[in-house]
């Protein structure tokens, strides 16, 4: 597999905020969005067996699969691989990809429309959909018209078109709170990992 990074450190976003985990950012991604914040391009090979002992030596049995978009590597057969070395797995995806079966938690930060959303989940329990949200951006479908999930977030947007590193942008802020207010089934997530400056 392809790996960016391999770290510990707190999730900072969604319904996980504040728990500790584990994360293997994979390589690649099918997307280019003008807001990522990550870098996914350049990875290194790794085989399963350094994976694992690189996850092993961290001492966290919560296991975050992120990218890029992890789906386009990821297998039923790695997940099943930690799963037997009892890590609880979640997955942050696009939406784009269905996850692997075996995956005990899945974020999806869709960057689809609703058809492709319907059809990647379709049949799976999703246990949070999380829309970036800002001025440039669309408004979130209406929950209806979603895929069932455990959490509905919406999350402002931290980067601005530049791809410059900023605060949270107040105007992105203020869009999400409004949005609740018009419909509080809707929860505000914000990348605390960036407010506290941690990995």
């Amino acid at each position: 597999m392809r790996v960016v990074e391999i770290f510990k450190s707190i999730q900072g976003e969604g319904a996980n905020t504040g728990r500790l985990a584990t994360f293997v950012r994979l390589a690649g991604c099918n997307l280019n969005c003008w807001y990522c914040d990550t870098e996914w391009r350049h990875g290194i090979d790794m085989s399963l067996e350094e994976i694992t002992r690189r996850v092993e030596a961290l001492g966290c049995r919560f296991l975050i699969w992120t990218g890029g978009e992890p789906t386009l590597q990821l297998t039923e057969e790695v997940v099943a691989h930690f799963k037997a070395l009892g890590y609880t797995q979640a997955i942050e995806t696009n939406g784009t990809i269905t996850p692997p079966k075996g995956i005990d938690y899945i974020s999806c930060s869709p960057k689809v429309g609703l058809e492709v959303l319907r059809k990647t989940f379709a049949n799976r329990t999703i246990g949070e959909l999380r829309y970036p949200y800002g001025a440039e951006i669309e408004t979130p479908p209406a929950i209806e018209e979603l895929p069932p999930a455990e959490h509905y977030f919406v999350s402002p947007i931290f980067l601005g078109k530049e791809r410059v590193r900023e605060e949270y942008r107040p105007e992105h802020l203020a869009l999400c709170l409004d949005f609740i207010e018009k419909d509080p089934r809707w929860r505000l997530s914000l990348q605390v990992h960036k407010l506290i400056n941690v990995p």
